[in-house]
């Protein structure tokens, strides 16, 4: 069975930095992507980041592009999440997502690609 365990969220003022963490266990970690998540209040869930499983390709949404670094240290079962520059309308529930297959994902953006979810880290950006 898939878990995913997330932590490293908080609370930090505009412009600051927090780095999110997410450790899987109960498959070969190496061979999947992986993607963050997260969902504001009243909103619904979107992509931040995605991972591909040979770490080479990395994606982002258009408002985290430049400020937020997605990455993956195999030996750890760990993705991460480098949070620079945040602002406010950063503020949410962070969530670590894993596909159910294997090797490349073919709509890294998507959530149905992801069959796996962690329970979710909040984060709050004070102005």
């Amino acid at each position: 069975q898939v878990q995913l365990v997330e932590s490293g969220g908080g609370l930090v003022q505009a412009g600051g930095s927090l780095r999110l963490s997410c450790t899987a266990s109960g498959r070969t970690f190496s061979n999947y992507g992986m993607g963050w998540f997260r969902q504001a209040p009243g909103k619904e869930r979107e992509f931040v980041a995605a991972i591909s499983w040979t770490g080479l390709s990395t994606f982002y949404t258009a408002s985290v592009s430049g400020r937020f670094t997605i990455s993956r240290d195999n030996a750890k079962n760990t993705v991460y999440l480098q949070m620079n520059s945040l602002k406010p309308e950063d503020t949410a529930v962070y969530y670590c997502a894993a596909p159910g297959h294997a090797r490349a994902i073919i709509s890294p953006s998507s959530r149905g690609e992801y069959e796996y979810w962690g329970q979710g880290t909040q984060v709050t950006v004070s102005s």
